[in-house]
Formats: structure tokens, sequence, C-alpha cells
């Protein structure tokens, strides 16, 4: 078979696809840099076969002189991104002093097979949890995005969005970086829920980590083990890496997004690396070059209650959005989009009441019903703790037992008392608990959470 007439290699649960430079899994695209890509394609095309260490750097860089470390950097980012554990080797085997082997089965395809376009899959309702597929019928745009997209298109500095767990953040941020990579900006995104605790030891740890991160999805050739100094410090050693490497070496736009940051606050360092992001922003005013890094921070807690030195917080600088709940309005829609399993407007008004526009409880029930629930069924068990919605209000009322404080406070509430604090406040609706603009105005956030907890604390 000529390999100029393949189009697609499938191994396993993958797909590659050499027409559109992708990688998928299971149909999902596998977010690749084009180094890393080639890598792939490189070892694929010669698999069962070793391939030379200097063989593959001339296929992955053909202009380029790069050191052998550039080459071992890509392959261990394609392990992780093909979900190879530590000293498994599922897909690629090290020969040690010659270079690399795919082993796994390969199916070559030509391009004259019939091939399933995802892009035009149907999708079918699926248990929500996690961000929304970028082309998901079960999306609803709010005026956030709007708002949240055009902050993008300007390079704000720094952009930060605030809501609550499961308010719908990750799913808002996938789509405003999809319109900033069609515009040609680079993305780097990170996920601070998924770091490993090792992580968060120290600012060292931390801050290298995210400098690897930068050079893994930005391509750059240079790795931050390579010129890392453990003589200035490493919040100074990765504003050197992103002004030398990645701002140097990249004419595009950055856009970096840090999600759930709120795990810094914890951390004894994070006054430090917060720090850090602040100043990055005012070098706009004297370095041009930081005028294309943008700086996304989604969160849910108040930042004030941690960071007490304003100049030093970069919450007090940047583009602020809240994602809060759906309008009943927006419930209607979703319910049509799910073929209207609650059949008529008061039923949607019931349903709205009990959940209170929560975006993940409302797709958790509307899917649900969607699959056959009645929706006299889902009312009548929503607060049971082995209900569809068990898991969630569990995670509620062990959060809310880890501090007494607040659980008194919330106890205080459902007897009808006012929140007694402008803190107790703020830490309540950070954890979605409860909605209003003020201590004096807070209530439960849907009455499914006032019958659930009033079941528990009272």
């Amino acid at each position: 078979m000529s390999s100029s007439a393949i189009h697609f290699y499938e191994f396993d649960s993958f797909r590659i696809d050499l027409v559109r430079r992708r990688l998928l899994r299971d149909n999902e695209v596998v977010p690749l840099t084009e180094k890393v890509f080639a890598t792939l394609s490189a070892l694929v095309e010669h698999s069962g076969q070793v391939v030379r260490k200097d063989r593959l750097m001339e296929l992955i860089w053909p202009d380029s002189f790069v050191e052998e470390g550039n080459l071992s950097f890509k392959v261990c980012v394609l392990r992780r991104a093909l979900g190879e554990r530590p000293h498994e080797h599922r897909y690629i085997v090290t020969v040690p002093g010659e270079g690399y082997r795919f082993v796994a089965s390969v199916k070559p395809i030509e391009s004259g097979d019939t091939v399933p376009d995802t892009a035009a899959l149907r999708e079918e309702p699926a248990p929500p949890g996690g961000a929304l597929r970028l082309n998901s019928s079960f999306y609803i745009t709010r005026p956030t995005d709007e708002r949240f997209r055009e902050a993008i298109k300007r390079q704000d500095s720094i952009v930060l969005v605030k809501g609550a767990r499961q308010v719908g953040k990750s799913s808002l941020l996938a789509r405003g970086f999809h319109q900033a990579r069609e515009a040609g900006a680079k993305v780097v995104w990170t996920d601070f829920q998924s770091l490993n605790a090792a992580y968060l030891e120290s600012a060292e740890k931390l801050l290298l980590m995210l400098a690897e991160l930068v050079a893994e999805q930005l391509d750059l050739d240079v790795s931050p083990d390579q010129v890392w100094n453990p003589r200035i410090g490493p919040s100074s050693n990765l504003e050197l890496y992103l002004r030398r490497e990645a701002l140097a070496n990249v004419s595009a736009p950055i856009v970096w997004s840090l999600d759930e940051v709120d795990r810094l606050f914890a951390c004894d360092f994070g006054s430090e690396v917060f720090g850090l992001f602040r100043s990055w922003h005012n070098l706009r005013a004297i370095e041009p070059a930081w005028q294309r890094l943008t700086l996304v921070m989604a969160y849910a807690t108040e930042a004030r209650l941690f960071i007490t030195d304003p100049n030093q917080s970069p919450f007090n600088v940047g583009t602020h959005f809240r994602l809060g709940d759906f309008t009943p309005e927006q419930v209607a829609e979703l319910n049509r989009r799910y073929n209207s399993p609650l059949r008529d407007g008061e039923a949607v008004a019931r349903y709205f009441q009990l959940v209170g526009g929560h975006p993940y409880l409302v797709q958790r029930g509307l899917y649900e019903m969607a699959g056959g629930l009645e929706w006299t069924a889902l009312e009548a068990q929503a607060d049971d703790d082995e209900g569809m919605f068990g898991n969630h209000l569990r995670h509620l009322l062990d959060s809310l037992r880890w501090d007494a404080a607040l659980c008194e406070v919330v106890s205080g509430l459902l007897r009808g008392e006012p929140c007694p604090t402008a803190d107790s406040f703020y830490r309540l609706r950070s954890a979605g608990v409860v909605v209003g603009n003020s201590a004096r105005e807070a209530k439960l956030r849907c009455q499914l959470y006032a019958n659930y907890l009033s079941r528990h604390l009272l």
C-alpha cells in the first residue's frame, strides 16, 4: 500500500487523521502539539520497526538542529497522551542506545475506504459531568459567553471567571479558547484540579511543572530543565522562561487558562504565585511582548478572603465575569432540546423551583427524564440519599460538615435566621450553597438543597 494514499491509521481505540493532523480516541480529539503529532506519525508509519533517534529528529525537525533531550521530552508527552503509565509500554518501546519502536497493531486506511466523519456523528445525550463538547446542542449560551470571547479577542491582560462548582466554567472556557485558536492564538490549558498533590508542595515544584506544560503545549524546542537556574528562584525562572522561550519564539497571542486556581489559596506560597501573575500585568506597560499574553483564571472561592495585600493580587486588576445559574427561560429551552420530557409550562416551573437553575442539576434531571424517568418519579425521590442526585447532595453535606461554623449558619438559614456575617455569606456562596448579593439577601440555592439539608442538619 502506498503511504501517499493512506489518510488514517487505527490502533486500539485510537485513530490518526493524517489529513486534519489530529489524534482521536473513541471519536474524541486528543489535544497534541504539532511536534508531538509529528512524533506519533513517524513512529506509527514505521510501526514494528526501530526508528533511530537521529532519523526521528530529522523527521520531526527537518530544518533545525535540536538536542536529543527534546526528542525524549516529546516521546514522554506522547506516552502520557496515549495513556501509558510509567514503565508501561503498550504502544512505544524504548530500544536503549538506538531509538524507539511502536509496538501496537496498526491498521492503515486508504483515502477510498469508508471512514466515519466524527464531526457528522449525531450527538446523543450523555450523563452530565465535566465540560460539554464544543458542538453540543445541550450547551446553553449565556450573556457571559459573548463578553468572555470579546475579552479574549481584545487580549486583555487578566480575565477572571468566577462561579460555583458545576456551574459550567470549563465549558465556557473551552468555547472561548476554541474561538481564540480559530483566530490564530496559541492556547495553554492548566487544570489545577487535576494536579497531583506533590506539585503543590512548593513553589519550585509548581512553577517548574507550569513551565513544562507551557513548553509542551506551545511546542517549544527548549525544555525548562535545560535552562532552569536554581540560584534565582522559581518565580524568576518561570518569568524568564516565558520571556525568552515562549514570547520570543511564538509570535501569535498566547492565552493561558488556569482552571480551578482555588487550590492555590490553601498553599502557603499561593500569594507568591498570584503576585507573580500580577507582575506580568504590570510588565505590559514597559515590555510590549507581554501584551500578547492573556491569563484566564477560573475559580469559585472569594479571593479576598485569602489574599489580603491588594498589591499582590491579580484579582483586582482583571476583567471580571461571574457565571450564575440558568434562568427559567434557559431551563425551558434546555427542556426543548431534550425533546420536552417536561410536557408543559407548569412542569417546567415546578422543576425550576426544585433545582433553582443549578446547571448540573438541571442537566442531570433532564437527561434522566429524556431516558424515560417520569417527572413525578423524579420529584418524589429527588432528595433521597440514594437517588439520582444523591452523590451531589452527599458531597454538599460533607463539605459543610468540615466547617462547624458554616454548618451552624446553614442551620440558621433553614430556621429562617439571616446570614450573620459577610465572611460566612461569601464562603457559602462560593461553595454554591446559597445565592444572593449580600448576607442580608442570602437564601438556600434551591428547594432541593433546603429539603435535603433540613433532614440532615435540623
